[in-house]
């Protein structure tokens, strides 16, 4: 049973302000976006019905702080089969831009961002790398994009994302929302 004494009846309003969370509303909650997510396949603690329900419902900690939510993989199946028309991987990425402007991030998605910032790729290019690309007839290309940096600098990404305590990524806490939702 989901206990909704500690729910903020503002949030879906909080979501539904945000780029790509207008649809929010029209979810009846069918679960045809759970059915046909791959993702779930491999992992069953995502579920998209049951974010955009327990966002519906106002459980805003319980749906910022976990790390199922940023499971999603924005492959639109679920896109593609909701009898709503609802954009559902972009609700989904509206409430992870919502849970970032929290301050609530995944340290993976810390980490990557720190590699953008020092060299604008998620991995070093190696002299071994560019020698392979000149033996192969490819064009030089530099160890770092500092254009990358100047993006990351004027969305004030960075900020965002080292402003609070990163998502827990422990299992107990996403099982125990996961179970109260499966004994609905």
């Amino acid at each position: 049973m989901i206990n909704l004494k500690n729910a903020d009846p503002d949030f879906k309003w909080e979501i539904i302000k945000k780029e790509g969370g207008e649809g929010l509303l029209k979810c009846f909650g069918c679960s045809d976006c759970a059915a046909s997510c791959p993702v779930r396949y491999f992992d069953d603690r995502y579920n998209p019905r049951k974010i955009i329900r327990l966002t519906l419902l106002g459980m805003k900690k319980q749906v910022l702080s976990s790390a199922f939510l940023w499971l999603c993989a924005h492959c639109h199946a679920c896109t593609e089969r909701c009898p709503q028309g609802i954009i559902v991987a972009e609700v989904i990425n509206a409430i992870k831009n919502y849970a970032v402007e929290q301050g609530y991030c995944p340290e993976g998605y810390k980490v990557q961002l720190d590699l953008l910032r020092k060299m604008g790729r998620l991995y070093e290019v190696e002299d071994f790398d560019l020698k392979k690309r000149q033996k192969l007839g490819l064009p030089p290309i530099d160890k770092t994009i500092p254009e990358v940096k100047k993006i990351l600098e004027y969305t004030n990404i960075i900020k965002y994302v080292n402003s609070k305590p990163q998502v827990p990524n422990t299992k107990q806490d996403d099982s125990s929302i996961q179970m109260k939702m499966e004994k609905k």
